[in-house]
């Protein structure tokens, strides 16, 4: 049985880059899903080494797009097995900085996202499968200098807990990995190729250790 697709929600240099390559290394087709085409159409071009890499453009902040985005990924490609959520948005901000429009677009992009993504993946994905999400330490800790990524992935990670326990029994599962540190920042345990390892891990668990949350720190 071939491989489904893997869809890669939020790609950059960084982590998004490294999943796409990862996925694609272990033989599935992945599509890769950000704001910008013309980067999108780099990174495929880079990573054609690996396998079939093709590129999207969606805006995570935008429900009618990231669909379409997802619907077109998957019309090209083929029925999914893996759907990660990698998209952020990381910006400085305070509890009461008065920027209600700036609030509003962090949490599409931080968690709205997510739930829009997981929608329209898990009818795609034939009764099995993974719907994988980045967090972050600021779900646990937060950040008074990082506000609305913190309450953002906090919410994510309820909703995944939430998600999770909907999904059980089913044949698909849903994990939020939360990453205790500075991605890239030079700590082996948190090199994007690292952690792309512990997604392709993940995806191949078996159903006997599926959880909802994978701690990285």
């Amino acid at each position: 049985m071939s491989k489904g697709t893997a869809i890669i929600v939020g790609v950059g240099p960084g982590l998004g880059t490294a999943l796409a390559r990862t996925f694609a290394e272990a033989g599935h087709p992945v599509a890769i899903l950000a704001r910008s085409q013309e980067r999108l159409d780099r990174y495929a071009s880079e990573l054609s080494g690996s396998g079939p890499v093709r590129g999207f453009g969606a805006d995570a902040a935008d429900p009618g797009s990231l669909r379409a985005g997802i619907a077109a990924a998957i019309k090209e490609l083929g029925a999914p097995d893996v759907l990660v959520y990698n998209a952020a948005l990381l910006r400085p901000d305070t509890p009461t900085d008065g920027d209600d429009s700036g609030w509003v677009n962090s949490l599409a992009v931080n968690m709205i996202g997510a739930k829009v993504a997981a929608e329209t993946v898990l009818p795609a994905l034939r009764g099995h499968g993974s719907l994988l999400f980045t967090g972050g330490g600021f779900a646990h800790s937060p950040s008074p200098e990082y506000a609305s990524l913190s309450v953002g992935k906090a919410a994510l990670r309820a909703y995944v807990h939430a998600l999770a326990g909907e999904l059980s029994g089913t044949g698909v599962h849903a994990t939020v990995v939360t990453v205790h540190g500075a991605i890239g920042g030079g700590e082996e345990r948190f090199e994007p190729s690292v952690l792309a390892q512990a997604y392709l891990d993940l995806h191949h668990q078996d159903p006997t250790d599926w959880r909802p949350e994978l701690m990285r720190d």
